[in-house]
């Protein structure tokens, strides 16, 4: 091999070296384990897109399987999954829904991560035309699940519906045929609201009233069977994030100020404005369900996430050090994503519960850095009693006051107007779901989360990532490099070497090359 040759390889080898040494690294890469989770399909489609991100953003991989409430607290009993998500917490108590007690629990907390609504969705046509403005009282959504209506024309859905002519048709009920945390929530609202109509108490597993109720699984399963063709009739409880996704309609539920109300976002935070909460965190909701703000939506609630306090047979320091980060992002950057997905932001007094379950998981290295936490419901300075969410909340309009007058505009995933067919049908000005929220129509709340940032100013978290706006969403950007403020770092002398070897082997070759080329001519 010639000398000019061995010295372009060189100079090739020191150019790939340096391109190397110059690549964008981030100044503090973290190492994470795999950890593994199981539970509630009301949070499964937050959880899939936090899931998302922090695999784009952080390189962590969380499984987690959508299988059920009450499946989620038996694995975490078992000790097969390092954490659950529930609506509602371990059953302790021997009832005609729960026979067998739970109990053997590890050391574990309850931590709040997504608020929302429990939504009425429905698949009704009238002249063969969608209906999506349908209005539902309490008494009504009770009477209708507990089998005592069982028409769309009865004389009590008509009442609540004067812009509708409401047609000669059956109602099917569609139920959780699963243990589920939703059937235990909207079962909880109906027995403590009307325990006269709804005589069965707190269910999670809803049960077969009569022939015409049709039983699915999850979510996705109750959800499905309203929007095909057959469910024609059938209405439903489900996540209004699944409505969103499917691209149907939701009732809007008379609120104890007289007012028929959508679960957005915003009518959500109101209303767990006025939610207890009990010293282990778990929820009373008497509060939201005789909220008298007239933006209130009366079935809204919150997840739980069950953690683990300490060290079992699968979950470690390692795990914990993933679990805690995942939980920051959770509570902070992730619920700027929330409204985007059919749920709300928790407010600052849930986030700073959750903080304090944060710390005493091993290896999470302890709570928020609430001044580098982006939720949206809290500004720095502010103190739990504020929402900035609750504070900012529209009002609803006038023709969604209980009364002769019914707003035409949709609701959910299904934005489209109505035609009056009966009368006092009136526009309110704008969707109750558009309505001061600037969020977006579409059928996948992914899509939705993309299109609600895109053209909003940026926000990245405390690593440089990006989280929400700028046109994007999920992706990870490459984090400028920066001297740290105690001087040079192992990074900057890496860089600097690496600079100096470029300069190198663009520039020594042609010297060398040069002196031996005249040396030759001597």
């Amino acid at each position: 091999m010639n000398v000019r040759s061995r010295l372009a390889r060189v100079a090739a080898v020191l150019a790939v070296v340096s391109l190397v040494a110059l690549s964008p690294t981030p100044a503090h890469a973290e190492e994470y384990v795999t950890i593994t989770g199981s539970g509630s399909t009301w949070s499964e489609n937050a959880l899939a897109q936090w899931r998302k991100n922090v695999a784009s953003n952080y390189g962590m991989t969380i499984n987690y399987s959508a299988s059920g409430s009450s499946a989620g607290r038996s694995e975490f009993i078992k000790q097969t999954v390092d954490f659950a998500v529930s609506e509602i917490p371990f059953q302790t108590e021997s009832t005609p829904d729960n026979p067998t007690p739970e109990s053997g629990m590890p050391p574990y907390k309850y931590m709040p991560i997504v608020a929302g609504g429990t939504s009425l969705m429905y698949n009704l046509k009238i002249g063969g035309k969608r209906v999506t403005n349908l209005r539902l009282s309490g008494e009504v959504i009770a009477k209708i699940f507990s089998g005592q209506i069982s028409k769309w024309n009865d004389a009590a859905i008509q009442a609540d519906n004067p812009a509708l002519a409401m047609p000669d048709r059956d109602i099917t009920p569609v139920y959780r045929s699963d243990g589920s945390g939703t059937s235990a929530q909207f079962t909880l609202w109906m027995s403590k609201q009307f325990g006269t109509i709804w005589t069965q108490g707190m269910r999670s597993q809803f049960p077969q009233v009569n022939a015409s109720f049709k039983g699915q699984s999850g979510s996705l399963g109750v959800a499905g069977y309203v929007s095909q063709d057959y469910g024609e009739g059938a209405i439903t409880y489900v996540e209004y994030s699944y409505a969103m996704k499917s691209g149907f309609p939701v009732a809007k539920v008379l609120n104890n100020a007289g007012y028929y109300v959508e679960p957005t976002f915003q009518s959500v935070a109101v209303a767990l404005m006025s939610a207890g909460i009990n010293a282990d965190l778990t929820q009373n909701l008497d509060g939201v369900y005789n909220s008298g703000d007239p933006r209130s939506y009366p079935m809204s609630s919150y997840s739980y996430m069950i953690v683990p306090t300490a060290l079992n047979k699968t979950f470690t320091e390692k795990k914990g050090k993933t679990l805690g980060k995942f939980i920051s992002y959770m509570l902070c950057e992730g619920q700027q994503q929330a409204s985007a997905l059919g749920y709300s932001p928790l407010p600052m007094n849930l986030v700073q519960a959750g903080s304090d379950v944060m710390s005493s998981i091993p290896g999470s290295g302890g709570g928020i850095d609430f001044s580098a936490c982006n939720n949206p419901t809290f500004k720095a300075g502010d103190s739990p009693s504020n929402n900035q969410l609750a504070a900012t909340a529209p009002n609803p309009p006038d023709c969604d006051k209980r009364g002769p007058t019914q707003c035409v505009e949709g609701t959910g995933g299904a934005q489209e107007a109505t035609d009056a067919t009966g009368s006092g049908g009136v526009s309110g000005g704008a969707s109750s779901a558009d309505a001061g929220a600037g969020t977006t129509t579409t059928t996948d709340p992914a899509a939705a989360a993309g299109a609600q940032a895109a053209g909003s100013e940026p926000v990245y978290d405390a690593n440089g990532n990006l989280v929400s706006g700028g046109g994007a969403v999920n992706a990870a950007t490459s984090l400028p490099f920066t001297i740290a403020e105690g001087g040079w770092g192992p990074q900057a002398y890496v860089m600097l070497a690496a600079a100096l070897l470029l300069v190198g082997a663009i520039l020594v070759p042609p010297l060398v090359l040069r002196r031996r080329g005249s040396g030759a001519r001597h």
